[in-house]
């Protein structure tokens, strides 16, 4: 049911353009053949409606993977570097919730584990709404902060780098099968800042996928069986995007090419000193005010890069 209206959305989008364009061509003869300006005027105005409506005609082109119209998990995970790494990741953090909140989408950590001074060594968080993972599959990569160290009493420059990973939410219906005796389930007191996540009982949840290695954990609800559910969900979640990437490796192997993989490859650097930039090095892409970027704005990065992705 979702699909079909997804597709009738399109379908519908797609008939008003072509009545929109059909009555474009009666208003262009009736101009050619009349001095009334009043027609005129209305092409005019008729075109603008139209190139309007193209626009939104465009932007729906982005969206053409079988899982663009699905939720997203992000995690960001801290690299070399220590406090400063895990502040980074903290900064990245917020300035993809700040994203989200423009957009609509509801923001939901589901881990998160504390830096050793400040800031997070890594965070997990779902984030819904339409086309979540749509939009932000274009996130997907390294990201280089150059800046002063806040944490440098001799105030020197530092280059600190997250990884940022996003795959689609499955539905179980539709996830990998899971084998229990390829799980290994454990639990542990939940912890975070200033008690947000804490509790006083074993309530988190870790589960371990023998096979593949794969590690998920949830500590954002209050029992221990909502967090398993929802542990056992994020699982599923990686499995099939584990098995969507494989698919694609053996595809590039029978094209006789290697295609570019985001995960592990630096993708942005975002520059606070000695100048001020953010640029992407996949499209070009640049902004000079940093702290609109860190505030979330990030769209024209996500666009760019959907654009450039759709005509590779």
């Amino acid at each position: 049911m979702q699909e079909a209206a997804g597709l009738k959305d399109e379908l519908d989008l797609y008939n008003k353009l072509r009545n929109d364009l059909e009555e474009l061509e009666v208003l262009l003869e009736l101009e050619a053949e009349s001095e009334d300006p009043d027609i005129g005027a209305e092409l005019e105005e008729g075109i603008k409606k139209f190139n309007t409506t193209l626009d939104r005609w465009e932007e729906e082109t982005l969206f053409t993977g079988p899982y663009d119209h699905r939720n997203a998990l992000i995690s960001l995970h801290a690299g070399a570097g220590g406090t400063e790494a895990q502040d980074w990741v903290e900064m990245l953090f917020r300035m993809y919730a700040r994203w989200a909140q423009e957009q609509g989408f509801r923001v939901e950590v589901l881990d998160l584990l504390p830096g050793d001074e400040a800031g997070i060594k890594s965070i997990t968080a779902l984030i819904s709404g339409p086309r979540a993972y749509g939009y932000l599959k274009a996130e997907r990569g390294v990201h280089r902060l150059v800046r002063i160290s806040p944490f440098d009493a001799s105030g020197r420059r530092h280059t600190s780098f997250a990884s940022v990973d996003v795959i689609p939410e499955v539905e179980e219906e539709t996830g990998a099968d899971l084998n229990p005796e390829d799980l290994r389930i454990d639990t542990f007191r939940a912890s975070g800042h200033g008690g947000q996540y804490v509790n006083k009982t074993d309530s988190a949840v870790r589960i371990t996928h023998l096979p593949t290695g794969i590690v998920v954990q949830c500590q954002s609800e209050r029992s221990q069986l909502a967090n398993r559910l929802r542990a056992m969900k994020i699982l599923r979640s990686r499995l099939g995007e584990l098995k969507r990437r494989e698919q694609e490796a053996k595809l590039a192997q029978l094209r006789g090419k290697q295609r570019e993989i985001a995960w592990g490859s630096q993708i942005r650097s975002y520059v606070f000193e000695p100048y001020t930039l953010v640029k992407d090095h996949r499209t070009g892409v640049e902004a000079g005010n940093v702290q609109a970027v860190m505030d979330g704005a990030i769209t024209p990065f996500i666009e760019a890069y959907l654009r450039q992705f759709r005509e590779s």
